[in-house]
This record gives structure tokens, C-alpha cells and sequence, in this order.
């Protein structure tokens, strides 16, 4: 196992019927500006609800930021938290709306060049305060509302941001929440954080094995209850118990504890987000569509885990390890398109001219040599996306 610190300072506040609790958690003086997406925390009356557990505090709303957050949106933010006093930002919605908000955080405490926020990569962006933040999470996902993460839309490129000055104050995760959510939606969640884990779990073995247990209880719980909960969405039922397990598993796949003293991967994110940026495919599904045909081109690179994959989450014991590895590479598509995710690039009218465009894209932006091992190349990746049409 690797050397490694690790620090988490959020409070999670987990459950159905809590968001009471709100008023013990924000200064009683606080000016609070509420940052939310589209119209639908307002249409099923989340935001009247987080509004009057506010209290008596001063409240100001900025509405409209975008599933992966605009820097232009975001800046009108910023010029909000400027000219009316803000002393705490309050998240209201998914990861696109958390991760925006970490962002006003930082861009607020500084007075001239935001965009330089965003080119720090994961190196900690050279920051020394921020607004204090929390976070209503509505969307299980991406893990934002227990991490120091974000990422954000520049020039149509998707740049990602880190500093522990963002580091939610506390989240709410109440499944509830999760009702009024779109049906692709819970399925794009899903995928985003069953491939947050592979990105830390199918590495380089480095006897690590509490990280690999935690991963791998996870990846089966999301197994388990994602299916169930998209289900029960499509259905218009309401399985709360799945919820909870889905949510809190979108929490714990990117919240730091497995991610420490292992290898990271990435390399599935990081061709997902040029995906998006280019053919405005959601970032969930772009996952789905890469990871397959990337575990299958990297076997033998990952096939120690590969094989642990196979073995402790998929319960394959039987046949030779080739057998197991392409066993489990298969279920997990399968796991995929039983979220009627559709995995294949032609079915998103992208063809070789279109991987042509995306590969020469990833060059243009330094990323030329990803995976744990930093050997995989753009040649490869190209092969990854044909293999994928």
C-alpha cells in the first residue's frame, strides 16, 4: 500500500425528514445565496422547503446553472455573492450544481483572473480562502457533496478543479429527494459512480485491502440496489431502502477512502469528458460506453485485478482466468444496458470521423498519456472508441 493523508471534514447528514436540521448548521447571521439548476427544485417544491428552513436569515436565489456548470453562468454568480454580501453558499440540486458552486466559492475570495482557477488540473488550485459551503444533494453521482472536487465547462473544454478549502461543510442526502428525478437520470448515476470505483479499484494490485473491500462492497451494492431503484423510478414506485443504499454509495464511491494508497486510473473520465464536451452526451453514459471496450483492450495491463473483479464481485469462480476477466467485462456491460444505457457509439450518431475529431481534441489538451501507468496512449484510445462504435 502506498503512503497516503487523508483528510474529510464534511458532516453528512443522512435520511428522510431532516432538512429541519438545516438551520443548526449555517451561522444564524449568515446572508445564504441558494444555487440551484433548472426549474424542477422549484416545480416539486425542494426549494421552498430548503427556504423555510432557513429561518429568518437573508436568502437570495441564483437559478440556471447548467448540467456541467457554464463559467460564464458561474460568474454571474460570483458577481452576485460580490454586490449583495454573501456570506454562505448553499447547493441545491445534483453535481453539476454542487461543483459549480465550488467553484464561486474560490472565484468569490479573488479579484481578478477566475478563469486561472480552472488550469490547475488535480493539483490543488493555489488558493488560501473560499466561501464556506453546503450542500442539498438531489442526485446520487458524482460524490461531490462529501469531496474537494469539481469540474467545470471553459471554451467548451471541461477542465477539473481541487482544493480542501471546497469541501462542503456538510451535505444532506435524503433519498426522498431522488423521487422527482428523471428515469435517465438515476441510470446515468448509477454508472458514474460504479465507474468513480474501477477508476480506484481495477488498477495495480499494492496489497491495499481495506480499499479493495470497501470497493468492492460498494460496486456490489450499486449492483444490487441501481437496478432496483431505476426500476422502481420507471415504474413510479417508491423503493426508499434501495435509495438509501444507491446514495450513500454514490457518496462513498468518490469521497476519498478507497481512492487512498492505491493506484488511480482516470483515463475512462478523462475520454468521457471530451465525450461530452463535444457531442453533449451525458457524462454517466459516455462512462458506460468507454469502460467495456477499455477493460478490454487493458487486460493484460490490469489482469491481476481484472481477475480479484471477476472472482469477488461478479462471483465467477469457474474457468480459466481469460474465461473470468472476459465473464466479467461482459456482465458489466450487461450491468450497464440493464439500465437501458446503450453502449455502443453509433447508437449517439458518432462515427470514425467523429473519434478522428475527439482523438485530435485530447491532444490539443495534454492528454496524451493516461491510466495508472500513464502508457496509454492516443493510438490506444482511439483503438478503445472503435471498438466501442
Amino acid at each position: 500500500m502506498q503512503n497516503f493523508d487523508y483528510y474529510n471534514p464534511t458532516h453528512i447528514v443522512f435520511g428522510q425528514d431532516r432538512l429541519a436540521e438545516l438551520d443548526q448548521l449555517i451561522p444564524a447571521q449568515a446572508k445564504v445565496l441558494v444555487l440551484f439548476g433548472g426549474g424542477s427544485v422549484k416545480r416539486f417544491g425542494t426549494l421552498e422547503k430548503v427556504t423555510a428552513a432557513l429561518g429568518n436569515r437573508e436568502v437570495v436565489e441564483f437559478g440556471g446553472i447548467e448540467p456541467n456548470p457554464q463559467f460564464e453562468t458561474l460568474m454571474k454568480a460570483v458577481d452576485v455573492v460580490k454586490t449583495q454580501g454573501i456570506d454562505f453558499l448553499l447547493a441545491v440540486g445534483g453535481g453539476s450544481v454542487m461543483d459549480g458552486t465550488k467553484f464561486v466559492a474560490l472565484a468569490s475570495k479573488q479579484e481578478a483572473d477566475h478563469a486561472n482557477i480552472l488550469f490547475h488540473g488535480f493539483n490543488p488550485v493555489p488558493a488560501t480562502e473560499a466561501l464556506p459551503l453546503g450542500c442539498i444533494a438531489t442526485l446520487p453521482a458524482t460524490g461531490s457533496e462529501m469531496n474537494s472536487f469539481s469540474v467545470v465547462t471553459y471554451n467548451d473544454q471541461k477542465f477539473p478543479l481541487t482544493s480542501p478549502l471546497v469541501f462542503p461543510k456538510f451535505s444532506f442526502l435524503d433519498p426522498d429527494f431522488t423521487f422527482t428525478l428523471p428515469t435517465e437520470q438515476i441510470a446515468n448515476g448509477v454508472a458514474d459512480a460504479f465507474v468513480h470505483v474501477i477508476e480506484q479499484y481495477l488498477t495495480q494490485p499494492v496489497n491495499a485491502k481495506i480499499q479493495d473491500r470497501f470497493s468492492e462492497g460498494v460496486l456490489q451494492t450499486l449492483i444490487e440496489d441501481g437496478p432496483v431503484t431505476y426500476q422502481s423510478q420507471v415504474k413510479g414506485e417508491q423503493d426508499v431502502e434501495a435509495r438509501k443504499n444507491f446514495m450513500w454509495s454514490a457518496t462513498s464511491a468518490l469521497n476519498g477512502l478507497i481512492g487512498v494508497g492505491v493506484p488511480q486510473d482516470w483515463a475512462t473520465h478523462m475520454i468521457g469528458h471530451e465525450m461530452t464536451a463535444m457531442f453533449g452526451i451525458a457524462h454517466g453514459r459516455t462512462l458506460a460506453i468507454i469502460l467495456p471496450s477499455l477493460l478490454r483492450e487493458r487486460k493484460a495491463q490490469k489482469h491481476d485485478k481484472l481477475v480479484q473483479f471477476a472472482e469477488r464481485v461478479w462471483h465467477i469462480t469457474d474457468g480459466s482466468d481469460e474465461e473470468k476477466i472476459n465473464q466479467a467485462i461482459d456482465k458489466t456491460e450487461a450491468f450497464f444496458n440493464s439500465l437501458d444505457i446503450v453502449t455502443n457509439l453509433s447508437h449517439y450518431d458518432i462515427d470514425e470521423a467523429g473519434i478522428d475529431t475527439l482523438v485530435a481534441n485530447m491532444e490539443k489538451m495534454g492528454l496524451t498519456h493516461l491510466s495508472e501507468t500513464g502508457d496509454l496512449t492516443l493510438d490506444i484510445v482511439r483503438k478503445i472508441l472503435i471498438a466501442a462504435l
